[in-house]
């Protein structure tokens, strides 16, 4: 198959975070199947407008908002110039690009969570407004009858209360990578983690927070804040407003192999996220046999972690202070949380992510439903609940 697979960013851009993992791997992974794939994104500054990676090419045009129309543009100039694509790939990032006003080939969209709450967190009270307007009245509408991809049931659940129909929608859950051999064991001394994009949906402070609040019953304890984003030095603020100096490290943006050490290190991972519509900072460190806390409202997170099995699931600041102190507490606790951490880990792989991708790609560049094929969990492909 020709895939055309439209994202607003991809790795390159100094916003780059999960989503774009997802795209990127499930890109490479249908390429390395022998598809033709071509990855269409923005363009930050500094970054090439093409790129031809081992396995898709990468197109890159547009800006933070302007990336809509000139990918659009170019999706329409890439058909007439090198035929229609087979399918294309329409990730809804809060706002869709609506592919299918500019092409007839087969359309399905992606969607890893709705915005509900981020948009008066990231955007002033009008643009807020309109955004979650267009999510959730206009886009829903304009996408009827198209096949809809989501990262977890709760995501599915959330766009059938926006109207979309649940039969359209597949569940494809994120994979996770094996873990890299760092030969790093737990800390000595208490340490928490944090792993993400530093903005502020992602509710660092909440992490300082707790810190904060655990520093006297635990001298020791050290928080990793691992990422970077434009919300870091508010971050850092925070830190010395607390007077966090001496416990708090802002490692920013770090290469793989010290990624993978910092969640070994790890006592318990913390993600404070308002929404995630998945969650891969919870597999990655449960890959390392470190627990997360975090809380049960946002999103996916209720399904990347098992609640009382693989981490802890919480539901204020409060309650996410009292599980860490246990935790940080209780190494028999600790220890079996990640023991099962690492056996559910297991189950989500990028090939069987990859794998139900190109089964329901296949489905929908035919005309099918998408009625059987394999997700990453290794069973049917879900469609209804």
């Amino acid at each position: 198959m020709r895939i055309a697979f439209l994202n607003w960013r991809d790795s390159t851009h100094p916003e780059g975070g999960g989503a774009e993992k997802y795209a990127e791997t499930v890109c490479a992974g249908l390429g390395a199947l022998g598809h033709d794939v071509t990855l269409l994104c923005a363009r930050p500054d500094g970054a090439a407008g093409l790129e031809l990676r081992e396995h898709y090419r990468v197109l890159r045009q547009g800006g933070r908002l302007g990336v809509y129309a000139a990918t659009l543009r170019r999706l329409r100039r890439l058909e007439r110039a090198e035929g229609r694509f087979d399918v294309v790939v329409d990730t809804q990032n809060g706002i869709p690009f609506l592919a299918s006003l500019v092409t007839r080939t087969p359309v399905v969209v992606l969607v890893h969570h709705v915005h509900r709450e981020q948009w008066p967190i990231v955007f002033g009270p009008v643009a807020a407004r309109v955004g979650w307007f267009v999510e959730s009245r206009l886009a829903p509408r304009l996408l009827r009858g198209q096949q809809y991809v989501a990262v977890s049931e709760r995501t599915r659940t959330e766009l059938v209360e926006l109207g979309v129909d649940r039969d359209a929608v597949t569940v494809i859950h994120n994979g996770t990578e094996p873990p890299l051999a760092t030969g790093t064991a737990p800390h000595p001394e208490p340490r928490l983690v944090v792993l993400g994009r530093v903005v502020p949906h992602k509710r660092v402070e909440h992490a300082l927070e707790v810190t904060a609040r655990l520093r006297e019953r635990y001298p020791g304890l050290r928080l990793r804040v691992v990422g970077d984003g434009w919300w870091s030095e508010r971050v850092r603020e925070e830190v010395h407003r607390l007077g966090l100096e001496e416990h708090v490290d802002l490692l920013g943006h770090v290469d793989e192999a010290a990624k993978h050490a910092e969640l070994a290190a790890a006592w318990v991972a913390l993600a404070p996220s308002v929404k995630e519509g998945w969650g891969l900072c919870v597999v990655e460190a449960a890959s390392h046999a470190t627990p997360t806390v975090a809380y049960r409202d946002a999103g996916g997170l209720s399904e990347s972690i098992v609640d009382g099995s693989t981490g802890v699931l919480v539901g204020d600041l409060d309650e996410l202070t009292a599980a860490v102190d246990r935790l940080l507490g209780d190494p028999a606790e600790r220890q079996a949380l990640g023991a099962a951490a690492v056996r559910h880990s297991l189950v989500f792989s990028w090939a069987r992510t990859t794998q139900a991708w190109e089964t329901l790609l296949a489905h929908r560049a035919a005309g099918l439903p998408a009625e059987s094929g394999t997700d990453a969990q290794g069973g049917a492909v879900s469609r209804r609940s």
